[in-house]
Parts: C-alpha cells; sequence; structure tokens
C-alpha cells in the first residue's frame, strides 16, 4: 500500500492544478483582465519556488505598461507628420509608422493607440511603401532610408532603395552613401551565410557578394576615401583572400596583401589606432600569410584596445591561437609560452565578462585540444599546476557538458 502524501506536497499539486487552469484562462481573457491574470500566474510560480519564471511574470506587465504609453504618443505624433507638405519627414513618418505597427505584436493586445489613430488593419510593408513611393526621385531620403531598412535587417528592400538612389545619381563622389550602404549590405549578406555555414546550417556563403561589396567600395574609396570606407574594403579583401568555411587557408595572397594595404591606410589615422576590430583584422591577415609572431602583436594590441565589460574576446581567442601555433612550431618555449598564456589570461579576465571568454576559450579548446592538452602537460611539467587549472576552470561549461571538462583537466594535471 502507497504511503500517503504529505501536506507540502498535495499543497504543491493543487497549486500546480489551479496554474494550469488559470493559464488556460489568461488564453481567453480579455484585455483588461490580462494583466491580472499574469500577476496571478506570477504568484503561483512564486509560491511553487519557480521564481525566475515568476519574476518574468511580474516584470512582463509592469514592462508593457510602461511601454504602453510612449508607443501610443508615439503613433499620435507620427499621426501629425504624415500631413507634412515636406516630402521629407513625411516619408520618414510612414517608415517609422511601418516600424511601430510591426511592434505591436509585442503587446499582449492591439494598443489603443492604432485605433485611436485611424491604423487599424494597416499592414507595415504599405507603409514602407509609400516612405518609398514619396521618396522616389529624394536622393537624400532614399539614401536615409536605405540605411533605415539596412539597420531593420530587411536587405532586399535596402538593395532597391539604393538601387533607386544610384538611378537617380551614379557618381560616386556626390552619391557615396549610396555605394557605401549596398556595400554593407552585402557584407553582411556574406557573413550571416558565413556563420551558418561554420555551424553547419548553411552551405558555402555566395563569393558574389564580396566582389559586389569590392566594386561598389572602389568607387567611393577612389573619390571619398575615408577610416570607414578603407576598414570596409579591407574586410572585403581579406575575406576574398580566406577559405570559405574557417578562414584558415589563403585562396588569394594578392588579396590579403591588398587588405593589409588597406588596414595601413585606416591605421594612419589617430581615431583608426584606437580601434580593436583593424587589430584584429590586421592579426588574421598576418596568421593567414603564416607570420605568427606579427599577428600575436596584432591581437594583443586588438585586447589592450578593447574595453572593460566588452563582449567581443575574439582578439583573445585569435591570441591563443597564434601563441599555440608559435609554440608547436617552436618559436616559444615552454616557459615564453606559460608566461604569455599567464599573463593574456588574467588579463582577460580583468576585460571580458565571464561567460564570453568561457565561449571563446571553449572555441579554442574544440579547434585545437591537442595543442591546448599538451600544453597543459607541459605547465605541469615547469610546476605551473595552477595555471592549468585557472585555464580549464575558466574554460568550462556550465551544466551538462562540466563532466567531460573536468575528467580532461584531471587527465592533464
Amino acid at each position: 500500500m502507497a504511503e500517503p502524501e504529505s501536506p507540502v506536497s498535495l499543497r504543491a499539486r493543487d497549486l500546480k492544478l489551479q496554474r494550469d487552469g488559470l493559464r488556460q484562462e489568461l488564453e481567453l481573457a480579455s484585455a483588461p483582465q490580462r494583466p491580472a491574470v499574469r500577476h496571478l500566474l506570477g504568484a503561483f510560480a512564486f509560491y511553487l519556488e519557480e521564481l525566475e519564471e515568476a519574476r518574468e511574470l511580474f516584470l512582463l506587465g509592469s514592462k508593457e505598461q510602461k511601454r504602453l504609453p510612449a508607443f501610443n504618443r508615439t503613433l499620435a505624433l507620427l499621426q501629425q507628420v504624415l500631413k507634412s507638405s515636406d516630402p521629407h519627414p513625411r516619408a520618414l513618418a510612414w517608415c517609422y509608422l511601418g516600424m511601430l505597427l510591426e511592434r505591436k505584436e509585442t503587446f499582449s493586445t492591439t494598443p489603443m493607440g492604432v485605433h485611436d489613430c485611424g491604423f487599424s488593419g494597416t499592414d507595415p510593408l504599405d507603409c514602407f511603401g509609400k516612405a518609398i513611393e514619396i521618396a522616389k526621385d529624394q536622393l537624400p531620403i532614399l539614401n536615409r532610408l536605405a540605411k533605415i531598412f539596412h539597420f531593420l535587417g530587411k536587405q532586399d528592400m535596402a538593395i532597391g532603395t539604393c538601387n533607386m538612389a544610384l538611378d537617380v545619381l551614379r557618381d560616386p563622389e556626390l552619391n557615396w552613401q549610396a555605394y557605401c550602404t549596398r556595400a554593407k549590405i552585402h557584407i553582411r549578406a556574406y557573413l550571416h551565410d558565413l556563420e551558418r555555414g561554420k555551424l553547419g546550417l548553411g552551405g558555402m556563403p555566395d563569393r558574389n557578394h564580396l566582389a559586389c561589396a569590392k566594386a561598389d567600395l572602389e568607387e567611393v574609396v577612389k573619390v571619398c576615401p575615408g577610416l570607414k570606407t578603407y576598414l570596409d574594403i579591407g574586410q572585403v579583401y581579406y575575406y576574398m583572400g580566406v577559405d570559405a568555411v574557417q578562414e584558415l587557408l589563403a585562396v588569394d595572397e594578392a588579396a590579403l596583401n591588398q587588405a593589409l594595404v588597406f588596414l595601413a591606410k585606416a591605421g594612419e589615422s589617430e581615431l583608426g589606432a584606437t580601434l580593436p576590430e583593424l587589430q584584429l583584422l590586421r592579426g588574421k591577415c598576418l596568421r593567414i600569410k603564416g607570420e605568427e609572431a606579427n599577428a600575436a602583436a596584432c591581437f594583443k594590441r586588438a585586447v589592450e584596445l578593447d574595453d572593460a565589460g566588452c563582449s567581443h574576446a575574439e582578439g583573445f581567442g585569435c591570441l591563443l591561437e597564434a601563441l599555440l601555433a608559435q609554440w608547436s612550431q617552436a618559436q616559444l618555449s615552454d616557459g615564453e609560452v606559460g608566461r604569455e598564456v599567464d599573463l593574456w589570461l588574467r588579463r582577460a579576465q580583468d576585460k571580458y565578462p565571464a561567460a564570453r571568454l568561457r565561449q571563446e576559450l571553449q572555441r579554442v579548446w574544440r579547434a585545437h585540444t591537442d595543442e591546448v592538452l599538451g600544453l597543459a602537460r607541459a605547465l605541469v611539467a615547469q610546476g605551473r599546476p595552477a595555471l592549468v587549472r585557472l585555464l580549464f576552470e575558466t574554460m568550462e561549461r556550465k551544466g551538462e557538458g562540466a563532466s567531460s571538462l573536468r575528467d580532461r583537466r584531471a587527465f592533464s594535471v
């Protein structure tokens, strides 16, 4: 015969049953009732000690109520701007209205301002279309809209708007904005496909994006050279020079050299000398060319230039890879690589969020497992087990994957 359940377990079961019923009620509740039902669900989660869910439920309602007045006021203001006789603010107002209407789904019910302003049933795409129609022969407005569409991730719309701007005026000296925006769209498309390919979620990226970006940027750099243009075209030449799978092999040495030339020009400016992304890209070019020591120097500079709290820890990961390569090629002794890893790991801990640093170390671990284990053994032989422990503890996964790294750490140390 089964033992009777304790009062605590019975109470928890009753609370869960009541919560399930309340969840069904939330789906059927009218808009004014939903905040109250959501708060009740938060109370149930709290008493069931599901604190994270309770926190999310309580914050959801309060955040929505805080956002709603601003959303409705913005709609009312845009409604007034739509009446303007000036095509520039009128076109932008239609664009911003489309952005707002796309975000009405983030509320639990349609904000009343949508109905008050007469936008019930208005399709966001129609708003974007009206903005483009107003701007069809207005170059400054077209370029502004293209940047907004690019920012929103509407790349086809952004490309089309850039093409309209170039149909109005093709002179790159007078219309360099359209060329630059179109190049950025192609660069983003290539990088998006490249990352998907690395994760096994897609095929090879279309290198035609690089050719299109290169053509546009070369038009601009002839007549309107500047830091951002040098950086962008340097990035394009870098990707043209490396393989489109793991960025480990040189496929066009001339393109890599051209990338370094443009990056050197970018670094001549006072601002360019302070950009970590410039040093990171230079280091990548030099690493592919086999200049590991020069690459490591660039990666060190990139880490130094990163702001504290920065989430872009790729420079540190690339530095570790460069140090491992130098060590495996006997360019650094066991003692030298140990001192370098110790110094830069501690700097990275002070510079980057722990989760981001862990992610970057795990990437290096997966790509260079044998080298990392070999380095760990060498460090232990030097009498530096504390550094090995620090390295592995820093990269240790939270949760399910932790045991495998602990096993490897125990084996190495």
